[in-house]
């Protein structure tokens, strides 16, 4: 056996601890390795009980000095809703307005303009929610009020102190079932659809000019 295999046999064997050069150690100054490990703990203040009648007193007597923090609730304040004051044409033509029969309106149900006057029956293409029959709407958006002489537009709604408009829910209607077919060019195939939609029916029973000379 030659002499550089059986050198590789022995190392194999017998492993070498070998430190590596003093440059590549960890440096450390000697300061720190002296410190005791007590330094690199976490301390917490000492909290000591009063064992004593007279340590327990005075703590007590010293709570009771302090006087306790008033806590007031926290108002939200909600700005007021300040509404414009009306001008002084528009008290003058008013009553006019008031005096003259056959007073109509354009309101807004839903962001939709039905043109009504007292006693007219309005069919709403909708199911209004959380209404009943009997159940009394007052409708306080209109765009125009007006008669045969005179007429007053909003901008973009009346003013709604300036009359009163108010609806009785009558009930609600269904329409016929109705049938649509729909079909594709060259292809057979059929496809049924079926709707059957619900109204809210109105019926407009007060239409009132309002007397704004106390406003």
């Amino acid at each position: 056996m030659s002499r550089a295999l059986l050198r590789s046999v022995l190392e194999l064997r017998t492993p070498v601890t070998r430190l590596p050069p003093s440059f590549l150690l960890p440096f450390r100054p000697a300061a720190a390795a002296a410190a005791p490990a007590a330094r690199f703990l976490h301390q917490t203040a000492q909290q000591v009980e009063p064992t004593s009648q007279s340590d327990a007193a005075a703590a007590a007597t010293i709570l009771k000095a302090q006087p306790p923090k008033a806590t007031t609730p926290e108002t939200t304040s909600t700005p007021s809703a300040q509404q414009s004051p009306i001008s002084e044409q528009v008290k003058q033509l008013l009553p006019i307005l008031a005096a003259q029969p056959g007073h109509y309106t354009t309101i807004h149900i839903h962001g939709k303009p039905y043109l009504v006057t007292e006693g007219d029956t309005v069919k709403l293409p909708f199911k209004m929610p959380g209404v009943a029959p009997g159940d009394i709407l007052r409708l306080n958006r209109a765009t125009v009020i007006g008669s045969r002489d005179l007429t007053l537009q909003g901008a973009p709604y009346v003013d709604e102190r300036l009359f009163e408009c108010r609806a009785v829910v009558m009930g609600t209607e269904t329409e016929p079932m109705r049938v649509m077919i729909k079909k594709k060019r060259r292809n057979r195939k059929k496809k049924h659809v079926y709707s059957k939609h619900k109204y809210t029916v109105l019926r407009i029973n007060q239409l009132k000019i309002n007397d704004v000379s106390n406003l």
